[in-house]
């Protein structure tokens, strides 16, 4: 063999090892790829827990609808009551005081 032919396939070996070295380094992951992929999990996670909290959301606004609407018809029974008793020539008992907690929430209803 001559030099030439030494430095040929040194050569070759050089520019195989820096394409194993390239091949390598752009197979890894990248800091960005990594920080991409836990932005995504986290986004992920986020919207779960929205979707969680729009449903208990929900929920409690059906609750509260219907609170409400118990609220409304116990008045309004309440009114019937007294009129019924008022008509049979008799004095109703008098109301009971509305608790301060209670009132915002009774103003409306006219009691």
């Amino acid at each position: 063999m001559t030099a030439v032919d030494t430095w040929v396939q040194a050569g070759l070996a050089a520019v195989g090892a820096i394409g194993g070295v390239v091949a390598a380094r752009s197979a890894r992951r990248t800091k960005r790829q990594e920080r991409r992929d836990d932005f995504t999990t986290v986004t992920d996670r986020m919207d779960k827990e929205i979707k969680r909290l729009e449903t208990r959301q929900t929920e409690q606004q059906e609750q509260m609808t219907g609170q409400g609407a118990a609220i409304a018809w116990l008045v309004d029974d309440r009114r019937s009551l007294v009129g019924y008793i008022r008509s049979a020539g008799l004095e109703p008992p008098a109301p009971r005081p509305i608790p301060d907690r209670a009132r915002p929430y009774l103003d409306h209803m006219d009691v």
